[in-house]
């Protein structure tokens, strides 16, 4: 299982095209082969080794190379690199807790391969900040097709909605400002895209189950 800190780059895997960054990653079996390219440059990722029973249990029925990693998981990743070369108990466990869920509930994916495409690509425009993503209709007019039909496509194939993904990649960047030690709150708002510090803070209480200024306090506890 990878998962990434930083950037994002494209895979090739059993036929089927994703970006992988860190609001997503992916499920490698040994034997399988994948293709990469990074049209982004260069990334950071951890990729976690599953050996016995216990713990490869069920994943034989996963199907998709895709895992949807939620604000909580992406934390708990960060935490754990926080840990240093030899985290402890805890910090292992706390992903694992939340990885493990996160591969069983993946959706099978029984849709036809053009829809998939099409959220793909609202996935990847919206992760690469690409220009006229603001809103729904925007990007349904970039990408060539109705809003209606790009926001029932999106939900199917990401889980949430696209308003909702948009705020869950807002706070995937606000976390990596935050380990990175920015302390300005107004200031990170304002250049994630959002209204202003309280906007940023309910939608990261939303996603994290925590304030701004708690998760800088919880990245700068696991540095120690």
């Amino acid at each position: 299982m990878v998962l990434v800190r930083r950037g994002r780059f494209r895979l090739d895997s059993q036929g089927r095209q994703m970006t992988v960054e860190p609001t997503t990653g992916y499920l490698h079996r040994p034997g399988q082969e994948i293709r990469f390219a990074h049209p982004a440059g260069g990334d950071v990722c951890t990729s976690i080794t599953f050996t016995g029973d216990v713990l490869t249990a069920g994943l034989d029925a996963v199907r998709s190379p895709a895992v949807r990693v939620d604000a909580r998981l992406e934390l708990a990743h960060h935490l754990l690199l926080r840990a240093g070369a030899d985290p402890g108990f805890a910090a292992v466990e706390a992903v694992l807790d939340l990885l493990l869920p996160a591969l069983l509930e993946q959706p099978q994916d029984v849709s036809p391969p053009g829809r998939r495409e099409l959220a793909d690509r609202a996935r990847e425009a919206i992760v690469a900040d690409e220009p006229g993503c603001a809103d729904l209709t925007s990007l349904a007019h970039r990408l060539r097709t109705s809003p209606s039909h790009l926001s029932h496509t999106f939900r199917h194939h990401v889980g949430m909605p696209l308003s909702r993904y948009r705020n869950r990649v807002r706070v995937s960047r606000a976390l990596t400002c935050l380990d990175q030690g920015e302390t300005d709150l107004a200031a990170l708002a304002v250049s994630l895209g959002f209204s202003d510090q309280a906007h940023l803070t309910r939608v990261m209480r939303d996603e994290l189950g925590h304030t701004p200024g708690r998760v800088r306090t919880l990245l700068a506890s696991g540095a120690g």
